[in-house]
Order: C-alpha cells, then sequence, then structure tokens
C-alpha cells in the first residue's frame, strides 16, 4: 500500500511528497523522500547550476530498474508557481520546458520521480546564445579514471592559457565535466565550434590520451572530448543532480585540488548533504566572470581541418562533414 503523503517546507513553498516510503533505489534501500530531502539539503547549489535554465527531467517514478521518461516538455497540468520557458529544438519545433527559478521546482519535479536533472546550456532571458561552455570529458571502454582526471587537468592547463577559468564536476558516473561561463554573445553554432577548438588544442597536446574522434571505432582506449555537448539540445548532468544508478551517486561539483585524489564513487546521495553542509558550494563563483570565446573562435577558423559530425538527429549543417562511419564509407566518400 502507498505510504500517507508528507508535506516538506521549501522556501515560501509547501512540497507535497507522495509515497514517501517507496524505494527508488533498491541497492541502497534509497526512498522517494530522501531523493526530495537530498534535493532540498543541497537546494542553493543545485539552484545556482539550474537557475532560469530551460532543464529536461529524466524521470523514474517506479524507480531506477524502470524505463526512464526523458520530458522535455512541461505536463499542462502544474502548480501556477512552477515556470516555463520556449526553447526550439533542431528540427524547428519547439516546447515549454521546466524554467528552474526557486528550489521548490526542483523538489517537486523529485516528487514526479525525476532523479536527472539537464539543464539547457542558456538562460530564459536568451534561449539562443548559451553563456556556458561545456567539455565533457568521456573515458571509452577500457580507460581508468586516472586518465580522465589527467585528461582534466590538461584542459585547464589550456584554459588558464587562454585567461579562462574552469569549473570542474564529477558527471556522477565515470567521466568529469567542466564548465566555463562565458559571455552570451554567440549563437549555439559559434560555442559548438569554440568547443571544437578547444577540445582539439587538447587532443594536439596529448594525442595518446585523448581524442575528439566522433565514431566510437576509431577513438580506441581513450578520453572523448564530447564536443557535441554545446549544440542546441544537447545537455549534460546538472551540478548536484542524482544519477539514476544503483549507488545513487551525484555529479559533484569539485575544486581542482580536490580532483587531485577524488573518485567518482566518493559523491552520492548520502555522502554530499553532508559535504554541502560542511564546504558549501564550492562552485559558488562560477557566475563573478564571463569570459570571450573569440580566441577560440579564431583558433577554429585558421584550423584547416574545419567541422566535425553533428549527432544524427540533427538536420544536415554547413560546412559539416559526411555522416558516415568510416568502416562502411565507399572509398569515394573515404
Amino acid at each position: 500500500m502507498p505510504s500517507p503523503f508528507i508535506e516538506l517546507k521549501v522556501g515560501e513553498r509547501t512540497v507535497k511528497v507522495t509515497n514517501p516510503d517507496k524505494v527508488y533505489f533498491p541497492e541502497l534501500g534509497a526512498t522517494k523522500r530522501e531523493l526530495v530531502e537530498y534535493y532540498v539539503s543541497v537546494g542553493e547549489g543545485a539552484l545556482r547550476a539550474m537557475r532560469d535554465r530551460p532543464t529536461n527531467l529524466k524521470r523514474h517514478p517506479d524507480g531506477i530498474h524502470t524505463e526512464a521518461i526523458y520530458q522535455k516538455r512541461m505536463p499542462a497540468k502544474h502548480p501556477d508557481w512552477l515556470e516555463t520557458v520556449t526553447v526550439t529544438f533542431p528540427s524547428g519545433r519547439t516546447a515549454d520546458s521546466l524554467r528552474v527559478t526557486e528550489v521548490a521546482a526542483i523538489a517537486y519535479c523529485a516528487n514526479l520521480g525525476t532523479i536527472d536533472f539537464h539543464p539547457w546550456q542558456v538562460r530564459a532571458g536568451d534561449v539562443e546564445h548559451p553563456d556556458e561552455l561545456r567539455i565533457d570529458l568521456d573515458p571509452q571502454p577500457g580507460v581508468a579514471f586516472a586518465a580522465v582526471r589527467e585528461a582534466a587537468f590538461l584542459t585547464r592547463e589550456v584554459l588558464g592559457e587562454l585567461g579562462m577559468t574552469g569549473f570542474v564536476k564529477t558527471s556522477g558516473n565515470r567521466g568529469l565535466h567542466i564548465a566555463v561561463r562565458i559571455e552570451p554573445r554567440w549563437d549555439f553554432v559559434q560555442v559548438r565550434h569554440a568547443g571544437i577548438a578547444l577540445a582539439r588544442a587538447v587532443e594536439d597536446r596529448a594525442p595518446h590520451l585523448v581524442t575528439t574522434a566522433w565514431w566510437k571505432e576509431e577513438r580506441g582506449e581513450r578520453v572523448f572530448v564530447d564536443f557535441n555537448q554545446n549544440a542546441r539540445d544537447r545537455t549534460v548532468v546538472s551540478a548536484y543532480s542524482v544519477r539514476a544508478r544503483p549507488a545513487a551517486t551525484v555529479s559533484a561539483p569539485l575544486t581542482w585540488d580536490e580532483l587531485t585524489d577524488a573518485e567518482p564513487a566518493d559523491f552520492d546521495i548520502r555522502t554530499v548533504p553532508a559535504r554541502f553542509a560542511r564546504l558549501g558550494d564550492v562552485h559558488a563563483a562560477i557566475d563573478d566572470r564571463s569570459h570571450s570565446i573569440e580566441p577560440l573562435l579564431e583558433r577554429y577558423a585558421a584550423d584547416d581541418r574545419g567541422d566535425l559530425p553533428y549527432p544524427p538527429n540533427y538536420p544536415k549543417m554547413p560546412g559539416e562533414p559526411r555522416r558516415v562511419q568510416p568502416s562502411k564509407a565507399r572509398p569515394a566518400e573515404g
């Protein structure tokens, strides 16, 4: 039988948690109530990461071992205080997505079974010009986390030479994400090009460690820098988001000093609240300065390698190479 609902005071709101004893993470024994209370406990940091951003929801209302519901549109029926923002997908279609404006909105969505939150790299005031450059370091099979850590420090070195500051976090899985706050003056195509230029700069310094190869068959046992995470409607999981994994790991913001010996498994739904209470949001300074991507765009323009493929669901883009897997390409296409 469902357990009686409870009500949580979240800021100025009262958020109802239905069936609070429902187990979402069986291996850990963590319940829906624990998930909602987790997001409230780290609310200041989670809100900073998602504030005013269109946000996609990955819902598991019957627990993490059930099929996920990927929700880009807010249901028509929702509280009046919950805000939305209209976004445009690569297809040209539009949708009213969740606009996160307060911690209660995060708690409300957690009650709907949202485990992962995936914010866009834009703000509601200007959904066509990203204010965040995202570096997604994705280890390929057989690659240890030590290699991802090394790639992150190398990325930091390149950013430093450009006068840019990156903020690093675990992905909640095997990788790392680095966010760079940028001026919202460039469109998605330009920001993606800047991401490609940065990824290539890192790859050129350590081609044995890092790759920008879009096709998996070409990546080998290296860390892939997923430049396409800067394309329209591509998202990475939010800082402080729980992941739908048996250990309820969290995408945890880190300091660069902490990264030296941090391990992804150190950060989960039960360890991060105490850490947050002790340290606060270690990425609190992320909005203090926004950077220009002009130096990266200049590098991209001067690089005769040109563009790289877009994800398969995108329309063909100007200047994009053929989307043909190398092993399947005909000689004339190779």
